[in-house]
């Protein structure tokens, strides 16, 4: 953290070398449009001090929409506005009540918290009764996934005939048949939320293309999408190595989870070319978050849909006949299923 970031937020009274008595320090206070300036806004680890939260949860915080960032005009890292700061600090229970609702939890963790042994929970999650919503690579470079504390209660308190018993058979078959859905539901869960923060079309388009690799991306728009992809997986690799075990991890990688994510990114180009042509070479409008939204337009609350809990939902808008197979015809992909990507075997 540089001195400007430490300070920033803080009164500091100091008397300048050479400054007479009499001369009077200028007041640096914002008026009016000024104020909504840097001097109101804070950096990211400064908000997370004020907060009381670690680096980890505020990434998380602001990932699941607790707390507002917005993009300077010129660029850079995300900042938090000081009313936000204030808002978050004015809630009931602050700071606890806040560090609760982003408390996450590993696999024996949660297992304890639920009551069960650590195999079961692993079966529970692999199926997809719970989602992790984080995960960061261990020492030996393995996925160590993270769930809400928050969610994993309420689930115990939805399904306690799985927390207990026999496994339904069903459940069964299907860990038997090796399906291991953890690392598809975060993928879901992470492109709802990322969907959720902004209303810009091209920006929608960048965040659909980011599930599938770039072979599978085409048309002109291509290097855009590719360009804009929004970044921030949790975790921070030291190595070469674990940064692109992560990147494989953000990828689709099921034959029917990659035709879903290229028919939803179909739709969104549909949208997005009806409202202007693709942003070329230059255009600082932020990706995502409320800065990304345009001024004037305000965002529609979208209803919660399986996508935002980790599944898979329909793409949004009135469903019209004929539909599935001119988005089919238009991947190239007839009814047939389409074939795994090279390199993607794992």
């Amino acid at each position: 953290m540089n001195a400007t970031e430490a300070t920033c937020g803080r009164g500091t009274y100091a008397t300048r070398r050479g400054r007479t008595a009499g001369e009077r320090a200028p007041d640096r206070r914002a008026v009016g449009p000024a104020a909504a300036g840097p001097a109101a806004t804070v950096a990211s680890g400064r908000a997370a001090q004020e907060l009381g939260l670690k680096r980890g949860e505020f990434e998380l915080a602001v990932h699941l929409g607790l707390i507002g960032t917005e993009t300077p005009p010129g660029g850079g890292n995300p900042r938090v506005r000081r009313a936000e700061i204030d808002r978050i600090r004015a809630t009931a229970g602050f700071p606890d009540s806040l560090r609760d609702r982003v408390r996450t939890a590993g696999t024996a963790e949660a297992a304890a918290l639920l009551g069960i042994s650590p195999v079961r929970f692993t079966g529970l999650a692999r199926v997809g009764c719970v989602s992790p919503v984080a995960f960061y690579l261990n020492r030996y470079r393995a996925v160590v996934w993270l769930y809400l504390v928050e969610e994993l209660t309420a689930f115990a308190a939805r399904e306690p005939e799985l927390l207990g018993g026999r496994t339904p058979d069903g459940m069964r078959a299907v860990l038997k048949a090796g399906c291991d859905r953890r690392a598809r539901n975060w993928r879901a869960h992470r492109t709802g939320r990322l969907l959720s923060r902004t209303a810009d079309p091209w920006a929608r388009a960048a965040v659909r293309a980011s599930a599938l690799d770039s072979v599978q991306l085409a048309g002109v728009e291509r290097a855009y999408l590719v360009r804009t992809r929004p970044a921030g997986a949790f975790g921070r690799p030291g190595s070469v190595s674990g940064r692109e075990a992560m990147e494989q991890l953000m990828l689709a990688d099921e034959p029917d989870e990659i035709l879903w994510c290229r028919v939803n990114l179909v739709t969104e180009l549909d949208r997005a070319r009806e409202s202007r042509p693709a942003p070329r070479p230059g255009d600082d409008r932020p990706r995502c978050g409320p800065a990304a939204v345009p001024p004037g337009l305000r965002v529609p609350p979208r209803p919660v849909g399986r996508e935002g809990r980790g599944g898979h939902g329909r793409p949004a808008g009135p469903r019209r006949p004929g539909l599935r197979l001119r988005l089919l015809s238009r991947l190239g992909l007839g009814t047939a299923a389409p074939p795994r990507p090279p390199g993607r075997d794992r």
